[in-house]
């Protein structure tokens, strides 16, 4: 969060953009530790003393009979060692060629069989069939390939007794949690439409128009809130007649070809179900229910940590209270219309009533789809006093928070060198 360019003087900046990297200072050249010196002593044969010679012989002829015996002993001495050196030999090269690849090709991981991802596969799920048996057919299939990732979607979903029995055309390399949402919906045989957390209106109308064919343009024109607010008053007065942020991310399935409007509906209505226990209706903290969804698109954008969220929303509320601009980059993006870029100080520059570095208070309207994680985060924020926060440099998706500017600064200039380093 950056507020340098407010007229309130040195300001701080949005917790969620990135700080500029700075250049990291050159390390020291690491210096060769000094290696151990091992000097091994050398043997020292016993030497016996001189055989004793007969008196017969003179000491001429007994120095050339011992000249003459000496290299046979030598050769003798040596062919044991010459004999061990080889069977070594022999015995590493058999190693090495037959021992070391066998006992890789025992620990070393089987080459997986790799399948486009994106072909449509017909399952059938047994009924009565474990959570074991559907992984199986799931990853035989190529639809999940790691298990464990079918696991952990079902946790995630809360789908352990919810999963429906019978048959499905999935493809091949879903998302897990899409596969598992599949699963809870029920069997189809049509194509599965998957909005997600954090889509803007354009892409979803992007997304609709790949999966059944209906026009960007179409979709939008028909998104508008003047042709739904009599069936869903809570969209009355929402921002530019715009349903941007209440077609609620989830995945569905159409029989036959839907319209525009049969996919608006049915995304409206799961909007009312996800919504219907928390009284949004009534807003809270002083805002009012579109206000809510507002906040919770914004915290959608900011972590993917569901356990943040409530943090994000406290950081919110605080400088709203502060009467500090929001100096959120997501909202810059949105603005802008859109990209992956790095947001610039050009893009800070932009005119337009989401540029939340020159105006104060919450966009005019949400920028995304939110999940229910946000809005409930939106309606129950954590009770803090930050107000920064910048993305960890464990790199980990978390953030750290602050209170006061400095700290703020110190934690900016962490997550600037990691990414130096």
């Amino acid at each position: 969060m950056n507020v340098a360019n407010t007229p309130k003087g040195p300001s701080p900046r949005d917790g969620h953009r990135k700080a500029t990297p700075t250049r990291r200072a050159v390390a020291p050249a690491h210096r060769q530790a000094p290696q151990a010196r091992c000097a091994s002593h050398a043997s020292r044969g016993v030497h016996s003393p001189r055989p004793y010679a007969p008196s017969s012989y003179s000491s001429a002829t007994h120095s050339r009979s011992a000249a003459r015996r000496r290299p046979q002993q030598q050769r003798r001495s040596k062919t044991p060692v010459i004999a061990a050196i080889v069977s070594l030999l022999a015995i590493a090269v058999i190693a090495y060629f037959f021992v070391v690849p066998a006992v890789k090709s025992m620990f070393a991981p089987q080459q997986e069989q790799t399948v486009a991802a994106g072909q449509d596969v017909s399952i059938t799920i047994p009924e009565g069939a474990s959570g074991d048996d559907i992984a199986s057919i799931l990853s035989k299939n190529h639809v999940i390939e790691n298990p464990k990732d079918y696991y952990a979607a079902v946790a995630k979903e809360g789908a352990e007794m919810s999963l429906k029995p019978g048959d499905y055309t999935l493809k091949t390399g879903m998302d897990a949690v899409d596969v598992v949402r599949q699963l809870v919906a029920g069997p189809n045989s049509g194509a599965v439409l998957t909005i997600q957390e954090g889509l803007t209106l354009e892409q979803t109308a992007e997304r609709v128009e790949a999966v059944y064919g209906i026009s960007k343009d179409e979709f939008l024109a028909q998104a508008r809130v003047s042709k739904y607010a009599d069936d869903y008053p809570f969209l009355e007065g929402a921002y530019n007649d715009s349903l941007e942020g209440y077609l609620y991310p989830k995945t569905y399935t159409f029989t036959g070809a839907p319209s525009a409007d049969d996919i608006i509906r049915k995304l409206l209505d799961q909007f009312v179900s996800e919504t219907a226990s928390l009284n949004l209706d009534k807003g809270a903290n002083g805002l009012s229910a579109q206000q809510i969804v507002t906040m919770a698109s914004l915290i959608e954008r900011e972590t993917a940590v569901d356990s943040e969220r409530p943090t994000i929303a406290s950081v919110i509320y605080n400088r709203l209270d502060a009467d500090m601009p929001l100096q959120i980059d997501a909202a810059i993006v949105y603005a802008r219309g859109g990209g992956n870029q790095a947001v610039t100080y050009s893009d800070l520059e932009i005119d337009s009533p989401y540029n939340v570095y020159k105006n104060y208070g919450l966009t005019p309207g949400p920028i995304c789809s939110p999940s229910i994680s946000s809005i409930k985060a939106a309606l129950n924020p954590d009770k803090t006093d930050y107000l920064y926060y910048v993305a960890s440099a464990a790199g980990d998706g978390t953030h750290k928070f602050s209170s006061d500017y400095e700290q703020f600064e110190k934690d900016s200039q962490e997550y600037s060198e990691s990414l130096s380093s």
